[in-house]
């Protein structure tokens, strides 16, 4: 099964970046490039344990439907995120925390595995592997600036 894995450093609190991680608003607003909406579940504010969200986006030209629920939850440490319909054969998406003096150090791990069996291969080797980097790592950027705007405020 593939793994992304995402180190950033965030000059804010661990609760800040905590929060923004698991905030549908600003997900919304790091997605805009895929039209990206919540549309059924929690769909406003910060997700928690068991809850889940049904995102509508288009990505490589497509519209797609993906639900995903929080099965784990540590706060300020840790939360998971799992697949429970889409376009992938299934994912699990974890986010790990840690703060040492003013920087908090957000960690991703995003296990996948495509449909379609060699062809999601060939699919994650061509394409889908830098594709989903970029759209986390982008996703990242967006945390990070928020929470260091955040922190410049205080």
């Amino acid at each position: 099964m593939p793994t992304i894995i995402i180190h950033t450093a965030i000059n804010a609190s661990i609760e800040t970046v905590f929060d923004l991680a698991r905030d549908i608003d600003l997900h919304k607003k790091s997605c805009e490039h895929t039209k990206e909406e919540a549309i059924r579940g929690k769909t406003s504010g910060l997700i928690e344990l068991n809850e889940t969200v049904t995102w509508r986006a288009k990505h490589f030209g497509i519209w797609q439907t993906l639900t995903s629920k929080i099965t784990a939850f540590e706060k300020p440490k840790f939360f998971v995120d799992e697949m429970v319909k889409g376009a992938f054969k299934s994912f699990t998406h974890e986010h790990h925390f840690s703060q040492i003096q003013e920087t908090t150090f957000m960690k991703d791990v995003f296990h996948y595995q495509a449909p379609w069996g060699i062809l999601g291969k060939a699919a994650t080797f061509i394409f889908l592997h830098k594709y989903m980097t970029n759209f986390l790592k982008h996703r990242n950027r967006t945390i990070k600036n928020y929470a260091e705007q955040l922190y410049k405020k205080k």
